[in-house]
């Protein structure tokens, strides 16, 4: 029988959901089945199943064991309840595994005609940045917004556009 799910808020459930349908995808993208998947971390068909339905019964090794087949990675930004960030080192190079439209403003005039979404993936952020290069105003990119084109430059295309 597997474990209870721990009790969580809406916003933790909505995170493993993220995190499980990314996983999801992931695996659907390279083509590999659920079976071949599940084997190869080490884990049973029905716990893999877990993790890409996000569910909080699945455990934070098996959620990195699945992460690690897929050659795919998460950092986590620990913030305090507020929103107020702790300090961590710098210069850390990670993509988040959602960005969010209110926190680029270039990203968010290239991104125009999507309604009804607050945050893209990885690969559709760089897709609207490679697609609509010509109308990103270079010179008011913010620093942290340069950052994110410079790491999806590296994740996808192994170079920078900036």
């Amino acid at each position: 029988m597997p474990a209870r799910s721990p009790s969580a808020s809406l916003a933790v459930v909505e995170a493993a959901t993220r995190v499980g349908h990314q996983i999801r995808d992931r695996r659907k993208a390279l083509g590999v089945t659920v079976t071949d998947a599940a084997e190869s971390a080490g884990m049973s068909r029905v716990t893999w199943h877990r993790i890409e339905r996000g569910q909080l019964s699945a455990t934070f090794g098996a959620y990195l064991a699945a992460l690690d087949v897929l050659d795919l990675s998460v950092s986590v930004g620990i913030t305090g309840k507020a929103g107020d960030a702790i300090p961590e080192e710098q210069g850390k190079e990670f993509l988040p595994l959602q960005i969010s439209l209110s926190e680029y403003s270039q990203l968010r005039r290239l991104a125009w005609q999507v309604t009804g979404v607050d945050e893209l993936t990885p690969q559709e952020a760089w897709s609207f940045y490679q697609r609509n290069w010509r109308h990103v105003d270079t010179a008011s990119l913010e620093p942290h917004e340069r950052h994110l084109i410079e790491m999806l430059g590296k994740v996808f295309k192994g170079r920078d556009r900036v």
